[in-house]
């Protein structure tokens, strides 16, 4: 996460009406741009360790146009402005979201079969949520996905602590979060928890059967190569496996190369009708 993530205020996807949906319990804040083309899929976005629906910016949205499909976006409880988290993170909290939190959304919204539009933790989601055969899904784009714990991942987490607390990265970050202390405290101290060093989604994998495009930019200062080669090592049963990496690209392939990244999830999507 860098202050260039941040520096845009939740102004995006205010053109489509935000809602609120209960979930398990949590109201969580979403925006549903209807489909305009039959027979596409409908994209699901899961956001980053520190994202919120308006931190996608016009991402989703330009994507939405791009396809036809109907886009959901939501942000998970205890970001943007969905309800507060009420508990602290577990070392499953991504099953959780994925294998709880997730399916409710389906069932609440009447999402049949989606493609999922992950980004770091939240890819991490998509990918055990679709490996769970209980979920029908179309296909999975995973941008900068985390599949385990590495010791590279840990340090930018541990050298963000110093950019949240000497620079504007916290006022920032409050303009998409109800609660940014929780947020940013939240994501840190979990990754960070001796219990969470041995997470790892190596398992999940096995179960994916749809396709996979996975994304990484090459500085990328949170993910690595290690962990797009855990996917292909592991999801032996997906449909098809595509790889795109990207030069002048770090954390947020959407962000930094956002013309590339849309041409390949249209591209992936299309794919899908075949």
């Amino acid at each position: 996460m860098t202050l260039r993530d941040l520096s845009a205020g939740p102004v995006a996807l205010l053109h489509h009406a935000v809602r609120f949906v209960d979930v398990c319990g949590h109201r969580l804040e979403y925006v549903d741009i209807p489909a305009h083309q039959l027979h596409r899929p409908t994209l699901v976005f899961l956001h980053e360790g520190l994202g919120s629906v308006s931190m996608w910016r016009d991402f989703p949205a330009n994507v939405a146009a791009a396809t036809g499909c109907r886009t959901i976006v939501y942000s998970r409880y205890g970001f943007g402005r969905s309800s507060p988290r009420r508990a602290p993170y577990t070392p499953r909290f991504m099953h959780e979201e994925a294998l709880e939190i997730l399916p409710a959304l389906r069932a609440a919204l009447s999402i049949d079969r989606p493609a999922l539009v992950g980004h770091s933790t939240g890819s991490s989601m998509a990918l055990i949520h679709a490996g769970d055969r209980r979920f029908d899904v179309a296909g999975i784009v995973a941008m900068a996905p985390l599949t385990f714990v590495e010791e590279f991942n840990l340090q930018s987490i541990r050298d963000a602590k110093t950019l949240y607390e000497t620079t504007e990265m916290r006022q920032k970050l409050a303009r998409h979060h109800d609660d940014a202390d929780a947020v940013f405290w939240g994501w840190r101290d979990i990754w960070l928890h001796p219990d969470f060093r041995s997470w790892s989604i190596e398992r999940d994998l096995a179960g994916v059967r749809s396709p996979i495009l996975a994304i990484l930019g090459e500085d990328d200062e949170y993910s690595t190569q290690a962990q797009i080669d855990v996917i292909e090592r592991n999801a032996t049963n997906a449909k098809s496996f595509d790889y795109l990496r990207l030069a002048d690209c770090r954390h947020s392939p959407h962000r930094d190369q956002p013309a590339i990244v849309l041409e390949a999830i249209v591209r992936f999507i299309d794919d899908l009708e075949d």
